[in-house]
């Protein structure tokens, strides 16, 4: 019976969290709308944002708690669960035809996030003399900060270049002028007022905050009455659920066909997850390493590189067949049975 306060205090932490990204995003782009803020600046920012607040609400609360397993897990995770699971279910539900941008630029850019993890976490494999205990630092996240400016700054560039309509990007954004949603949301401001917006804005940041709260500390209570580390939990339960969002969209936008746009939301969230994410929580507390393990890194590059060869080499040219995202599903199945098999090893 112990166990069923953490589950709720999870569950409840998990719907809130993803109730209050959604009305965060619906009421931020509504008062930027109101305003004449530009459709791409709305996209880049807010929406991105929305889409990855679990992960970063997540995360920079275990970062505040002193909890770095849950801080860091959760960031590895979910990048784990991006690539393998989220990107495999999106190719069997409708094959994934990747742009040339997409293998130039993207997922080599999704690549170098993955590397910084490594090189942060565990810089003494890259430096003999270094005499410093594994730990991602306040120093690390300063940089990573820094190279998500540099990342936003590419983006914007690219989604304002001439080719931005037919080269297909992590830079794409559709143009929200255009879409049903847009134009509800666009009605909506004019009946609700801004007044309207401002307090889905407030509500959803409150919701963020709560259901982040709730979620780290049910998240410690599951791991601590079921004998598991926070590492663990954060590798699988915390990363699945707060990657929801992305699933959901990568899925609905493979079965509208728009596949490339089913990319750009995965990498975007990986690169976002690195660089702003987990850069933001190491800001604040730096976060050691314990129940993160070289095997867990591995396994983050060795499923960016996959990735990319799949898409660069695989037997259809830049196309992920659905047979490659069953693959890549069982990939991410085995890696959680390994976890949960050494967890429970004697």
């Amino acid at each position: 019976m112990d166990v069923i306060l953490p589950i709720i205090l999870f569950s409840v932490g998990l719907v809130l969290i993803i109730k209050g990204a959604d009305w965060l995003t619906e009421g931020a782009a509504n008062i930027a709308h109101h305003y004449g803020i530009p459709t791409i600046v709305v996209g880049l920012t807010i929406v991105a944002v929305g889409s990855s607040a679990p992960e970063f609400v997540v995360s920079v609360i275990s970062a505040i708690q002193g909890n770095a397993d849950i801080a860091l897990g959760n960031v590895v995770g979910s990048n784990i669960f991006n690539i393998l699971a989220i990107m495999g279910v999106t190719a069997i539900v409708r094959p994934i035809e990747a742009a040339r941008n997409n293998i130039k630029y993207d997922i080599p850019f999704l690549m170098l996030a993955n590397l910084v993890i490594a090189i942060t976490a565990f810089d003494k494999y890259f430096d003999p003399m270094s005499k410093g205990s594994d730990c991602v630092s306040r120093t690390d996240g300063l940089l990573m900060l820094c190279m998500f400016a540099i990342f936003m700054s590419y983006t914007y560039s690219i989604a304002n270049s001439p080719s931005a309509a037919t080269s297909p990007s992590i830079a794409n954004t559709p143009d929200s002028t255009s879409s049903p949603a847009s134009a509800m949301e666009a009605e909506d401001t004019k009946k609700g007022g801004i007044l309207r917006s401002v307090l889905f804005v407030i509500v959803g940041l409150v919701l963020l905050v709560l259901g982040g709260d709730w979620l780290v500390d049910g998240a410690s209570g599951i791991a601590s009455q079921m004998g598991l580390s926070d590492s663990i939990i954060a590798l699988t339960i915390v990363s699945g659920g707060t990657s929801a969002p992305e699933m959901a969209a990568s899925v609905m936008a493979a079965k509208k066909g728009d596949t490339a746009m089913a990319v750009g939301n995965i990498v975007g969230s990986v690169v976002f997850n690195v660089f702003f994410v987990l850069g933001t929580a190491a800001a604040i507390h730096p976060l050691g390493i314990s129940g993160i393990t070289v095997f867990d890194i591995i396994y983050l590059l060795g499923s960016s590189v996959l990735l990319w060869v799949l898409c660069r080499f695989g037997k259809h040219h830049l196309t992920l067949t659905r047979t490659e995202g069953w693959v890549m599903v069982i990939l991410a199945v085995l890696y959680y049975a390994v976890l949960v098999i050494n967890e429970l090893r004697p």
